[in-house]
């Protein structure tokens, strides 16, 4: 019977801890951003992998700060964070003949430093920067705050590096 007494009072202090471990990993003192990680086929993967290898430690002077959950296929830097997503499928503003004539107001292309790029400004301001002409894709996402060119200066180099010249499946 004694063994009962203990255990019980145990038992009512477990949902209590759940609790106080719930309410702790939702505070805000956690400014890690939350993504939705990409699941490209074996070869894409592999890519992107390499890529978290060879990425910089600071892009637009900011320094990485992983987003949750945490994965090879995934960087950020800063808060509001730059997020970058390796193995995205090919977004369809790419195939957009309006794009390519340059007569949509909200999508360009260009290329910095080598890296061909989708250019798309969202609608909170943020832009939503893919790589194009590469063997996998890579979303850069950069929020209004931040400096588009600067980011994509220093992420060309890692790019280069890791993802080859080709067309994504």
């Amino acid at each position: 019977m004694n063994f009962f007494r203990h255990r019980h009072p145990v038992l009512l202090g477990l949902p209590a801890v759940a609790l106080l471990i719930t309410i702790a990993g939702c505070s805000s003192a956690d400014d890690n951003a939350s993504v939705s990680v990409p699941s490209p086929n074996a070869k894409v993967t592999k890519l992107c992998q390499n890529l978290d290898k060879v990425l910089p430690r600071k892009v637009d002077g900011l320094s990485r700060e992983d987003p949750q959950p945490r994965s090879a296929l995934t960087a950020g830097w800063g808060s509001p964070a730059i997020i970058l997503r390796c193995g995205v499928e090919r977004p369809p503003k790419m195939i957009d003949p309006k794009v390519a004539l340059g007569n949509d107001p909200k999508a360009a292309g260009g290329n910095v430093n080598g890296v061909d790029w989708l250019m798309e400004t969202q609608d909170d301001g943020s832009t939503r920067l893919t790589t194009a002409n590469r063997s996998a894709y890579v979303q850069v996402t950069v929020p209004k705050s931040a400096d588009n060119s600067g980011v994509l200066v220093d992420l060309a180099a890692s790019i280069k590096k890791a993802i080859p010249k080709g067309i994504a499946n």
